[in-house]
């Protein structure tokens, strides 16, 4: 017997319904896929948190002329000891006057670290190691005519060729326009440790 009109028409669409579960599916997962999404985000840690991070570094491992790099809040921080001979490289680079911002005036570091060693201990360098140029890593090179004939002794950052002294200041002809960050740090009482804390507010990486 041949269907009418009227037969179709009256019979329920089963492709129309299946199509309508299966969104209606879709929705409800995405509904519930945004609800994990936000249970997940409650359970990061809040900027505070993150601020308050802090790396306790041993600086006993580390002796004269070596230094250590220690992650910090997804920043790698080098610790260098300098020795004597290091640290008068820095004013042989100011009497060439080989730096953009030999006087540390861009606030890069706190103001206990605004001197030529940018440390509260000139022996003692605590800087984050990264380029404020691109963000790259300069390679530690203490040793002197080993990047150039001139060169002092400092950070070479090889992607594009800034370089800064022995106190992350950085050398005039370099890309990068600021010196290396120091981040606010103390020492234990008995100068054994080292805690970085946080980032100084005003210093910007690159």
């Amino acid at each position: 017997m041949a269907k009418t009109v009227e037969d179709t028409k009256d019979r329920p669409d089963m492709g129309r319904r299946r199509f309508l579960t299966a969104a209606t599916s879709v929705v409800g997962v995405a509904a519930i896929g945004t609800v994990a999404v936000a249970m997940v985000d409650s359970l990061e840690p809040t900027a505070a948190e993150a601020a308050a991070a802090a790396t306790v570094v041993n600086l006993s491992p580390i002796e004269p002329g070596m230094q250590v790099t220690v992650p910090w809040q997804k920043k790698p921080v080098i610790i260098v000891n300098r020795t004597p001979a290091m640290l008068a490289t820095l004013a042989e680079a100011e009497s060439k006057k080989l730096l953009k911002d030999p006087n540390c005036d861009v606030p890069q570091q706190p103001p206990y670290c605004k001197n030529q060693y940018r440390a509260r201990k000139p022996e003692w360098l605590v800087m984050v190691r990264i380029c404020t140029h691109l963000c790259c890593i300069p390679h530690y090179r203490p040793k002197k005519a080993s990047v150039t004939p001139w060169w002092l002794g400092g950070f070479h950052c090889p992607c594009h060729g800034s370089m800064y002294d022995l106190s992350g200041r950085v050398i005039k002809g370099s890309p990068a326009p600021h010196n290396m960050a120091v981040p606010e740090y103390t020492f234990s009482p008995n100068g054994k440790t080292v805690t970085v804390t946080k980032m100084y507010p005003l210093a910007h990486l690159c």
